[in-house]
């Protein structure tokens, strides 16, 4: 059995006592970042656990060894760094070749970036899009372009080494738009950044840290 563990995005209290006993339990715990899981298990004080490394950059060998031990009885927790795994991550190969050998997988339900930034944005939700990281350069502008025709919300993430060209760039193809930045979720510094991108640019011109964090971005239809 492979578990399917979602994380907190930024407050530790944001789990549920079944993630807590799941990661408990389980014989082997997959993690984007070690280091960062075994602060998270720390916390709730998990000891003597195996966790092995699952990334973007693990090889079709490292997941043939996973698909193995889970073949011989062993169970798995899957986790990302922060939220649920396999959305916009690296998780989705792993969850896919596990299903493609018949070995069960089931989902510990949780935080998500996404959707926690949709439900308090105000932004219609009957109907959005989710996009995941923009592409850095190939197909930016397109996906740009894209966005600017939709009639529904988009979602995206943006880091914050490119969340300042992101607006510049949403100014330029979708001025009239109404967008989001929610900034550093559930974390200290939680903020909800709302209007259109050029109001936005001068948020940012006074306020130069609010350059800082982890972004969801949402576009409103016009």
């Amino acid at each position: 059995m492979l578990y399917i563990v979602a994380t907190p995005i930024g407050n530790l209290s944001d789990i549920s006592f079944r993630a807590i006993e799941t990661l408990k339990n389980v014989d082997i715990i997959l993690a984007e970042d070690t280091r960062q899981t075994k602060k998270l298990l720390s916390h709730y004080e998990i000891t003597e656990k195996v966790v092995w490394s699952y990334h973007a950059r693990s090889l079709q060998s490292s997941i043939d060894s996973i698909v193995e031990y889970l073949k011989n009885g062993k169970t798995m927790a899957l986790v990302s760094d922060a939220g649920t795994p396999a959305i916009s991550d690296p998780g989705v190969k792993l969850v896919a070749d596990v299903k493609k050998n018949g070995i069960q997988v089931s989902p510990i339900p949780g935080a998500s970036a996404f959707i926690s930034a949709l439900s308090a944005s105000g932004f219609p939700s009957n109907r959005f899009e989710f996009l995941g990281f923009l592409p850095h350069k190939k197909g930016r502008q397109t996906l740009l372009k894209m966005i600017a025709e939709q009639t529904h919300t988009m979602i995206f993430y943006e880091s914050t080494h490119r969340i300042e060209k992101c607006v510049d760039q949403m100014n330029e193809f979708f001025p009239d738009k109404k967008v989001c930045l929610a900034r550093e979720l559930t974390k200290i510094y939680e903020e909800f950044l709302i209007g259109t991108p050029a109001e936005i640019q001068k948020i940012f011109l006074e306020f130069p840290e609010k350059k800082k964090g982890e972004f969801v971005v949402l576009v409103a239809s016009l």
